[in-house]
């Protein structure tokens, strides 16, 4: 008989494990590392409720310690639009931060999850203080602003399997998402969510993207 595949273990970090793998932190100088450390506190979130609403104000930038959570913009009679998937090692809200305007859209978890916080007046001492700080976060809106163009062309012009396997190659942009693992666990509801295509849909993708050769399976039906 076949050795079975082991399972894959949940991605989780510490706060001190999430700091030192990111591209921005060790650029700073030791007593600015020093305040985020010891400042930088987590919060857990349940599957299905929200980190931040829609029109709250910013009072923290988050990084992602365990769990996937998703952007997500809901209209008054019910409709969303799904803006892109944050996963383990994912820094998040700075723009909102950097325009000092209410939140634009929802950050809701899809599974049970972790996240950090860094208070405003910390991020803001360090978009002041640190250069190498800035230069992270020139890149980061950058790298985010081509996803989200490529995203809106994305739901004009292609069919759903393409939309689905956007949303999977997604998860493994090397800055935006840099704790990706080679194996991605995560469900075919949490795929649809993030792909903004219905489950049945996203699963008959799936499947034709396996027929291709361009994603396998793993216990629960994870791609």
């Amino acid at each position: 008989m076949p050795t079975p595949k082991p399972a894959i273990k949940a991605a989780s970090l510490t706060i001190p494990q999430l700091l030192h793998g990111s591209a921005w932190f060790p650029l700073l100088d030791e007593p600015a590392r020093e305040r985020v450390l010891d400042e930088m506190r987590e919060v857990d979130i349940a599957a299905g409720t929200a980190l931040c609403r829609r029109g709250d104000t910013p009072v923290h930038w988050y990084g992602t310690l365990e769990g996937l959570l998703k952007w997500s913009i809901t209209s008054s009679d019910g409709h969303s639009v799904t803006l892109g998937g944050l996963s383990v090692g994912s820094w998040f809200g700075e723009g909102t931060l950097l325009r000092a305007m209410p939140r634009p859209a929802d950050i809701i978890a899809l599974r049970p999850s972790r996240v950090a916080l860094l208070p405003r007046e910390t991020f803001e001492w360090l978009h002041r203080t640190q250069r190498g700080f800035d230069h992270f976060l020139l890149q980061q809106i950058n790298e985010r602003l081509h996803w989200f163009m490529g995203s809106y062309a994305a739901h004009r012009l292609l069919d759903a399997d393409s939309q689905v396997a956007r949303a999977l190659a997604g998860l493994f942009h090397p800055w935006l998402h840099p704790g990706s693992e080679p194996y991605l666990q995560t469900s075919q509801e949490e795929i649809a969510n993030l792909s903004g295509v219905s489950r049945q849909r996203c699963n008959a993708a799936l499947n034709r993207l396996k027929e291709a050769g361009f994603c396998g399976s793993s216990t629960g039906g994870s791609p």
